[in-house]
């Protein structure tokens, strides 16, 4: 598909309803604009947290896991990861 489009006052556009309809794209919608040798891609951004909390339900529910066994199974990742990259906590002096 090609379209030509216009570029108004301040660098706006429209994209086209075609576009807009065949991509689910609403007002708001982030695209990210990337540059490749005076070539711009646009591509819609797909919301991350949505994504990322289906996966994890996925993980827990395959992992038989109750939300708490996983919240506390993350602590104790992050817990570990943290001692692992710098230590033990450093000794406060007593007050």
């Amino acid at each position: 598909m090609s379209e030509t489009i216009q570029l108004r006052k301040r660098g706006v556009f429209t994209l086209p309803k075609s576009l807009r309809e065949k991509y689910h794209l609403e007002e708001g919608d982030a695209l990210h604009l990337m540059d490749v040798d005076g070539v711009f891609v646009l591509t819609p951004m797909a919301p991350m947290v949505p994504e990322l909390a289906r996966e994890i339900e996925c993980l827990r529910e395959e992992g038989g896991l109750s939300t708490d066994e996983l919240v506390q199974q993350l602590r104790a990742t992050r817990e570990r990861l943290t001692h692992e990259r710098y230590g033990d906590e450093p000794a406060t002096p007593d007050a």
